[in-house]
């Protein structure tokens, strides 16, 4: 009867979406002095931003935060970003994989386009900062480098690579995620970004999640990375505003065409990501027919007409819980619900309750495999 309430009144307004997605740089001359070289005057300075910002005292002292490392370095660390490190191309920049033998790490290594430049002392101070969020569900942010017109970001490396590998792009013969294991990464997002909003100070505004940034580590543990790119706002306010960019396929029109960028484009991204994960289709598929090739389009009809099996990834099988998909797809509407725009559920409700689901593990040695 829960449920039946939760479905009643369900009215969403089908909408297209706006298309807003949109070189090696140079090496500098090597100077050996510059692996030892500190710019004091900078880090201090850096320190007071970070203090300014409301967080740790301690910026100087603490070793968790960003380290700053020579283009040098991180040219050696990729055999001056040559194609065998090369991992993919991601908005606004270049992903490698590298070694550092100072800290005799593997790390992976954005090399951000001239395009997205911004001032040494704003991206060094937003390193800093993001190198701060501590947090299970956030790829850590080990380092940086800002010289001259280069801008790198170090983060550790996640040896199992993107949910998109794993839900889009299997390899032949490699079994598809199960339904706890997409349950499992479905929580760690959300707590991911409950962190981002909720708990840090100012709360950061993630302006690109997608499947392709989440990241996964031992046993699919998620985490989200790119954060860097998110906008912080400076004075916690909600409501704050500047340009959304989503990926085509993860922003409602609303945010792409009037721009605000408000708590509730993070949670419309999210809810995209969990249909990607139920129904192991992808946001945008040009390959299949006009209108099943925008996920969410397609998906309203089927929830609102409560024909919930109907959404299931084939390559499950029938290997699911009939009670936390429905639980799982009433997130998913509430969370758009045209009628209360303004007051989608908090992405801390939305963690619990999918925990809650997560927590009742599907055994298909007790529980009935679903007709297809």
């Amino acid at each position: 009867m829960g449920a039946a309430m939760a479905w009643s009144g369900l009215y969403v307004l089908h909408r297209d979406y706006k298309l807003a997605h949109q070189s090696l740089s140079q090496q500098v001359p090597y100077d050996e002095s510059d692996d030892e070289r500190e710019d004091d005057s900078i880090h201090d300075q850096l320190s007071l931003d970070v203090k300014n910002l409301n967080l740790k005292d301690e910026v100087s002292a603490d070793e968790n935060v960003a380290k700053k490392f020579t283009f040098h370095k991180l040219a050696v660390a990729t055999g001056n970003f040559k194609a065998d490190c090369f991992v993919r191309e991601v908005g606004f920049g270049k992903v490698y994989e590298g070694y550092i033998e100072k800290i005799n790490q593997v790390v992976t290594i954005k090399q951000l386009d001239p395009i997205v430049l911004q001032g040494k002392r704003k991206f060094v101070s937003e390193a800093l900062r993001l190198s701060l969020a501590e947090h299970p569900n956030l790829v850590k942010l080990i380092g940086f480098c800002a010289e001259g017109e280069q801008r790198l970001l170090v983060y550790e490396n996640m040896p199992l690579g993107s949910l998109e590998n794993h839900l889009h792009d299997l390899s032949p013969g490699k079994k598809p995620l199960d339904w706890n294991t997409r349950m499992k990464i479905a929580v760690g997002v959300a707590r991911g970004l409950e962190h981002l909003l909720d708990e840090m100070k100012p709360p950061v505004i993630y302006r690109d999640l997608k499947c392709s940034t989440i990241l996964l580590g031992e046993d699919y543990h998620p985490k989200l990375t790119d954060f860097g790119f998110a906008k912080v706002d400076p004075i916690g306010n909600k409501n704050f505003s500047t340009s959304v960019m989503c990926s085509y396929g993860y922003g409602a029109l609303d945010y792409a065409v009037m721009g605000p960028l408000v708590v509730k484009s993070n949670i419309y991204s999210f809810v995209v990501v969990l249909l990607e994960l139920i129904t192991g289709r992808k946001a945008i598929d040009y390959r299949r027919p006009a209108d099943e090739k925008i996920l969410v389009a397609w998906a309203w009809p089927l929830i609102r007409d409560r024909r919930f099996s109907e959404l299931v990834d084939p390559l499950l099988e029938g290997r699911y819980p009939v009670w936390g998909l429905y639980r799982a797809l009433t997130v998913a509407a509430m969370c758009v619900l045209e009628e209360q725009p303004d007051v989608p559920p908090s992405i801390a409700d939305v963690a619990t309750v999918l925990n809650c689901i997560a927590t009742h593990q599907y055994d298909p040695q007790v529980h009935p495999i679903q007709n297809s």
